[in-house]
């Protein structure tokens, strides 16, 4: 399984507590794609309602890393949060993952991630994962102008033409004209990842 080798070379208003019945021994991997967006500042609530039914690993972006504590939430998952590739002889120091949840993804991500390119460790790991075919869902999060550029939309048709599940409704997106609008949908990225961990537990991927 695909992990951080650096190869090839939430709430009504954020996560809110898994429940008891779901909570079982055994944790699949899940890394978490974080873009540099506000969103990414919920990650602590999100990987505390994921902590009983996954092994989260977080992966940020470089500008990722500006929204959040990494420290924080490496005392959260276990794990420390990576930013930037290794040293090709150091140890991996992250489990191979299993899933894959990008959210928030910006502009920038969905557009480098559809066409193919891995200049950073977090669009590396997205791009081996949909190669390997693994399960990944992402939450795209530019404000609303951006959403309305020609690539933008390719990039979304590209990224579920290669079977990735994305979660996105124009009408909650950041907009300038209309601030009190953004609505981050974090119940419906939860909903998605309890869909993938029960077919990953039923001995097979989650379906497109």
């Amino acid at each position: 399984m695909l992990e951080a080798s650096d190869g090839p070379a939430a709430i009504r208003h954020g996560p809110q507590a898994w429940p008891k019945e779901a909570q079982v021994e055994w944790r699949p991997v899940l890394y978490v794609i974080a873009s540099g967006a506000a969103p990414a500042r919920e990650l602590p609530a999100l990987i505390t309602a994921l902590t009983d039914v996954w092994d989260t690993c977080v992966i940020t972006t470089p500008e990722g890393s500006r929204f959040f504590d990494s420290s924080r939430v490496a005392e959260l998952t276990g794990h420390p949060v990576r930013t930037s590739f290794k040293d090709p002889d150091a140890a991996d120091v992250l489990p191979p993952a299993q899933a894959f949840a990008a959210a928030p993804a910006t502009f920038n991500t969905i557009n480098k991630w559809a066409a193919g390119i891995s200049d950073t460790l977090a669009l590396g790991l997205l791009n081996e994962a949909t190669g390997l075919g693994l399960p990944i869902v992402t939450v795209p999060w530019p404000n609303v102008a951006l959403a309305r550029h020609p690539a933008f939309g390719r990039s979304i048709s590209t990224l579920r033409g290669c079977g990735i599940r994305v979660i996105f409704d124009p009408g909650r997106l950041p907009d300038d004209d209309h601030p009190g609008q953004a609505e981050f949908p974090w119940d419906e990225l939860r909903a998605e990842l309890a869909r993938m961990r029960t077919a990953l537990a039923d001995g097979g991927q989650a379906p497109a």
